[in-house]
């Protein structure tokens, strides 16, 4: 590269130094961790890794600064990381993770939140547990009784679609189909304990149930919902019985409540739109 306003500008960024708790600190080396341009700048810098691994005839995944490289055997494997991590540390001068560099079999790997599996002699990726769980906690954040019941049903579940949609469509080449459907089912049930805490009376939610039930022909009789209604269970626990459940429905969720904000399906949504 010799276009000298870029590279002014990329050096007067490398040197605008970092704010730590208010205070402005240098920049000595290396990029800010989680700047704006670390991304295309380590794009930029890694190229001539990319041309090297290239010559070299290796097979190899990079994103930013995480690379995978890709090996017939674990012998191999261990030639191929000490070789390029010289390479890396001499020619590009940069200091090379010990603890993150390492020989791994692809099925123990982890990459951007994928792992890999056999599947029908085939290697497939598939989300790691661990950006499941993410997942989860993230929900179950935005989920809160307190919070969720104080606000509007349709405000919160345009936030939760936002949220499910993202994660679907950055895993969308993944296999989780068996996750999306437990995963729609945990949701669904997390949804219907905050319907059910702002109807907070057991007089409300016994009306609203019934109402509910005659309206879609559910065919519960009186004691089933008054039971429901008047149950001593948590809310939780109360959330996922099966009068609820069935009154309740996945069909309700996703097409029936009001202000046009439908409960996305996860599996339907996974299969229907980047499922492969």
């Amino acid at each position: 590269m010799n276009d000298s306003t870029t590279l002014n500008l990329i050096r007067k960024y490398l040197k605008a130094g970092v704010m730590e708790k208010g205070l402005e600190e240098a920049t000595r080396t290396g990029v800010p961790q989680g700047g704006p341009l670390s991304v295309i700048l380590s794009n930029v810098y890694l190229d001539k890794l990319d041309k090297e691994l290239e010559q070299r005839g290796l097979r190899f995944t990079r994103y930013a600064d995480d690379t995978m490289i890709f090996t017939k055997s674990e012998m191999a494997a261990n030639r191929v990381m000490k070789s390029i991590t010289d390479w890396i540390e001499r020619k590009l001068f940069l200091k090379v993770n010990a603890t993150k560099t390492k020989v791994v079999r692809p099925t123990r790997s982890k990459y951007l939140g994928i792992t890999f599996l056999k599947n029908g002699g085939e290697s497939k990726v598939k989300p790691t547990a661990e950006k499941k769980k993410k997942l989860k906690q993230k929900l179950s954040e935005c989920l809160k009784r307190n919070k969720a019941v104080a606000r509007p049903l349709a405000e919160t579940i345009k936030r939760v679609n936002e949220i499910v949609r993202g994660w679907i469509n950055y895993f969308r080449i993944g296999m989780m189909k068996q996750f999306m459907e437990e995963f729609g089912a945990w949701l669904r049930h997390k949804i219907r304990v905050i319907v059910i805490k702002q109807w907070k009376t057991p007089k409300t939610i016994y009306r609203n149930l019934s109402y509910l039930n005659q309206k879609n022909k559910n065919g519960f009789d009186h004691e089933a919902i008054y039971k429901v209604a008047n149950t001593r269970l948590g809310w939780y626990r109360q959330s996922g019985m099966n009068v609820v459940n069935f009154i309740i429905s996945p069909d309700m969720l996703e097409n029936k409540i009001k202000d046009g904000a439908g409960l996305l399906n996860p599996l339907n949504y996974y299969l229907r739109n980047v499922g492969i």
